[in-house]
């Protein structure tokens, strides 16, 4: 067992608090619904950047390579200023969705190189220009900027410009649960000496403001002796911390309150305030810090001079000992907080770091896989986010804030009364999504469960407590609208950790699988009763987390009235019952009495669904097209009349990913619901006749459930293995090319509706314009049709081939194709043989520069023809599945297959790692 290993095994069964201290701040709290007071809803425009320096937060706080406790009373961060700009560099500065012509977008580079599950070992990059930040060059470019240009990036303005910039390294390194090591190096990557102010920072969460008579947490500066100097951090809760600083440095004091004066126009409370440090350092203000040494927020200040090409190094220690336990400690005084023991401390645990993630990487993935896939598990560890947000005490019930409104005039949430959330919680991006969505975390569990198992079941299981799914049963969508709604995709999650880990250790967690379907029970009750307005089985749903995918904007009432019967909708819940099956299949073999009833209740609901999508016979107003061979959107009128909305779609193509295979012991163990299964054979034929592989057994004498029989499978995959129509070279397109040439325009009394193929960034403002379903390559959906490959594959075998791409001649069977698409999807961020990441376009920077070319950026979607980096720049939330295709196949290779491996072999391999 690793030392990481083990330092899981005694946070989740000694209950030792590794995880107590991680990299839980925010990168922006600002502009967030939970900071938005306003009367309209304004977040972004309610609480801006500008304002963030001088105003203090209520519901979080935010920072620049950040760290706290997991409830965050206590947070320290990385403040700089380069003597130039107008305001020190304590926050990522990014446009909000007015200012960016393709919505919100942080306009810096910072990366995530390494994390270990425990966050006893972590390492951040920032990139910190030496000229003043471009901040109002950004804003008026970008702004003169229409939605059909690029944007203007940081890159762009020129501060780059012969490498005149500090790469500031921030290293995190754990002795013990409480006591950590941090390592701060400055590089000049220019050519002329330069000076950078260092401000390591300490402040505790204002949660004083909501009870003025609470106990008041205070910041004082320590003498350790031997010419050790600190900052003791004391807190009502948390107790007693200890910022220790090496080297010749200086403390500045202020408070974490308000600037009033300058945000309100009314005097200020206190006569030290949130921006007194900047204010002391930027603008020599003596009176803006407080002199006694003591508050709410303080920094050590090291102004830096480094020479041309060379590094600097800060050393810090945050631990729970106290300076006059300091010598029995750390024997040696300042050396033995500084000095080898140091040094030998955070080798010892890069090396573990790099033990804990050889032992996940597979045999036969490169150098440069193996570095992709590190740096995107990395990048899932450091979105780990505490957040908090108590929906009836934001709304005004029962707290008075000066300079607050006491009630809320919108109504934002104000179904979500019951909503209390103070967690720590995997967000998409901690700066542009700092908030949960509920579909993007289960797709971030499948990349989580690789490092983290118990975390990972804990995201899932934390959506569905009594603290966050509604009482009717809905989960939380995200922030912005609670009561949207996102595809059902937790079943799946659930039951492919609980798969992976009785595939790894023998025997999954049955406790976990329990508990988490008795809450999905009432989410899919939700769902049945909420979004089949009909009650035939045609589901809506509305949004479901694909944006401007459709026609019509599907959050909305449709302009001629009427509903919308949505292709993926109804697919959505086909496979929610698949899901939803397998798992009561599971649970029945373990307890027939309790659970094989349910199994018969969703084996029910999947074959009313999916009948629903084909009926018998042809008709003009079902969702699959004989002639066309595909699934399309049917535009229901209010007098019934029904038409399909020809858009060829990931909306089509989800059909796919809704299999399911029974394995051959099945009717032995569960007779009840074997005899149920062949009642529906003898009396319902015309529902059975719409499933897939139920009466031909496959390989092994396996059954199947699929939407898809054998005809329609070959139609769906002919379209998307088609690189002139949703093939792209890196992956899976989310609308085909095919509309490049021929838009869908679907005319009405309102006007023309218009679907064109847009590889890019979207041209249209729907949903903010920051994201585009429209053309561009989306990692999770792309995981969800690999994963029905692979699970078509288990049924099929070898003897199912076709063409790949179509009409090259190259027949494949199930398996390689998937193996196919995540070749491509990789081939994103990997160096090709022109040793060019795809990811990264045309950016010469990020291509040929020794001190960019291997920073790698999970960007939130992808370009539909070249592969390059769109929207989120770090939203290695779900394209973090990537690590998981790379752990994937890397376990079976080319040349196993060109050897002849064993195909049961193979299936058990691929069962082993991708549950049905």
């Amino acid at each position: 067992m690793s030392h990481e290993m083990k330092r899981l095994e005694e946070s989740q069964q000694q209950n030792i608090a590794w995880k107590k201290w991680g990299p839980y701040l925010s990168e922006r709290q600002w502009g967030t619904v939970r900071e938005d007071y306003s009367d309209n809803g304004d977040a972004w425009g309610y609480f801006s950047h500008d304002q963030a320096r001088s105003r203090a937060y209520l519901w979080g706080e935010d920072g620049l390579a950040g760290l706290s406790d997991d409830k965050q009373y206590l947070c320290f961060g990385l403040a700089l200023w380069n003597g130039t700009d107008s305001i020190i560099k304590e926050r990522l500065f990014g446009l909000t969705n007015s200012e960016g012509n393709h919505g919100e977008d942080v306009k810096e580079y910072y990366f995530y190189l390494d994390s270990t599950p425990t966050h006893s070992y972590m390492k951040y990059l920032y990139k910190y220009p030496q000229l003043p930040f471009p901040y109002e060059d950004l804003v008026k470019t970008n702004g003169e900027r229409s939605r059909h240009e690029l944007e203007y990036e940081l890159l762009d303005t020129g501060v780059f410009d012969e490498d005149r910039y500090f790469d500031v390294f921030v290293e995190y390194a754990k002795e013990s649960p409480e006591d950590i090591l941090i390592l701060i190096s400055i590089a000049n990557r220019g050519s002329e000496p330069a000076t950078l102010h260092v401000l390591p920072s300490l402040w505790f969460r204002n949660i004083w403001c909501w009870r003025p008579e609470a106990d008041r947490p205070t910041l004082n500066v320590v003498n350790g002796g031997r010419g050790l100097q600190g900052i003791a951090a004391d807190h009502p809760k948390l107790g007693q911390y200890y910022l220790y600083a090496d080297g010749k440095t200086s403390f500045i004091f202020t408070e974490n309150e308000t600037n009033n004066e300058r945000i309100f126009g009314v005097p200020n409370q206190m006569p030290f305030v949130k921006d007194g440090i900047n204010n002391y350092v930027v603008h020599g203000q003596q009176a803006a810090v407080n002199p006694n040494q003591t508050g709410t927020k303080a920094a050590a200040h090291y102004p830096i001079s480094v020479a041309a090409g060379e590094t600097q190094t800060i050393r810090l220690r945050l631990t729970t000992t106290a300076p006059k336990s300091l010598a029995k400690a750390y024997p040696g005084g300042k050396k033995g907080l500084f000095g080898t023991h140091f040094d030998s401390v955070l080798a010892a645990r890069r090396q573990e770091a790099d033990e804990f993630y050889a032992t996940l990487t597979p045999r036969n993935v490169t150098a440069d896989e193996a570095l992709v896939m590190r740096q995107a598990l990395a990048g899932m560890l450091w979105s780990k986010q505490f957040y908090y947000y108590d929906v009836n005490r934001w709304r005004g019930n029962g707290y008075s804030i000066p300079n607050l409104p006491a009630k809320r005039s919108n109504n934002r949430n104000q179904a979500w009364f019951h909503m209390v959330n103070e967690d720590i919680i995997s967000m998409p991006d901690k700066w542009e999504y700092p908030w949960y969505a509920a579909w993007d975390l289960a797709f971030h569990t499948i990349a989580l469960n690789m490092v983290d198992p118990d975390f990972a079941k804990d995201q899932l299981e934390l959506m569905v407590c009594q603290q966050y799914l509604h009482p009717n049963g809905q989960i939380p969508a995200y922030e912005w609208n609670f009561s949207d709604v996102n595809p059902p995709v937790h079943a799946w999650a659930a039951y492919f950790i609980y798969w992976n880990e009785r595939e790894l250790h023998g025997q999954g967690d049955l406790d976990f699988l329990k508990r988490i379907f008795q809450k999905l029970l009432l989410n899919f009750t939700w769902w049945v009763n909420r979004k089949d307005t009909e009650g035939n089985n045609v589901f809506e749903g509305g949004f479901l987390g694909l944006d401007n995918i459709g026609v019509f904007d599907r959050s909305a009432p449709l302009p001629m009235g009427g509903r919308l019967d949505q292709a993926d909708g109804t697919a959505w819940m086909a496979f929610y019952c698949q899901m939803m099956l397998e798992i009561a299949l599971e649970l029945a073999m373990h307890d027939r009495a309790a659970y094989e009833e349910l199994a018969c209740k969703f084996y029910e609901h999947f074959l009313w669904i999916v009948a629903a999508m084909d009926r018998i016979g042809v008709h003009e107003d079902e969702l699959w097209d004989e002639e066309d061979g595909f699934f399309y959107d049917v535009l229901r009128f209010p007098d019934g009349r029904g038409t399909r909305l020809k858009v060829r779609s990931l909306v089509g193509l989800l059909s796919l990913a809704v299999s399911t295979v029974i394995t051959s012991e099945m009717p032995e163990k569960l007779p009840d619901f074997m005899q149920r299964v062949r009642w529906y054979n003898e009396n319902r034929p015309e529902l059975v006749a719409k499933i897939s592989g139920l009466h031909t057994p496959g390989v092994g004498g396996r059954r199947l459930l699929a939407i898809l029989d054998d005809t329609k499978l070959r139609q769906v995959l002919a379209y998307m293995l088609d690189e002139n129509e949703f093939l792209s070279d890196y992956g899976i397109r989310a609308l085909s090319r095919y509309h490049l040439d021929h838009p869908y325009i679907f005319s009405t009394n309102w006007g023309d509706y218009r679907v064109d193929y847009e590889p890019a960034e979207s041209t249209t403002g729907l949903f903010g314009g920051n994201s585009n379903w429209r053309g561009p390559i989306w990692m999770p959906m792309n995981a969800l049709l690999i994963r029905g490959l692979i699970s078509l594959y288990g049924y099929y075998g070898d003897d199912f081939q076709v063409e790949c791409p179509t009409g090259s001649g190259r027949m494949m069977n199930l398996w390689r194709v998937s193996q196919e698409i995540s070749r491509r999807l990789t081939n994103i961020f990997v160096r090709n043989d022109q040793g060019r990441r795809p990811v990264y376009g045309d950016t010469e920077t990020f291509q040929t520069d020794p001190h960019w070319r291997d920073y790698i950026l999970f960007y939130e979607y992808f370009h539909g023809d070249n592969g390059a980096g769109i929207g989120a720049s770090h939203q290695t939330g779900w394209t973090g599945l990537v690590a998981k295709l790379i752990q994937l196949f890397g376990d079976v290779s080319e040349a196993d297959l060109k050897d002849g491996i064993d195909k049961e072999d193979l299936i058990h391999r691929v069962e082993e790692a991708v549950p049905n």
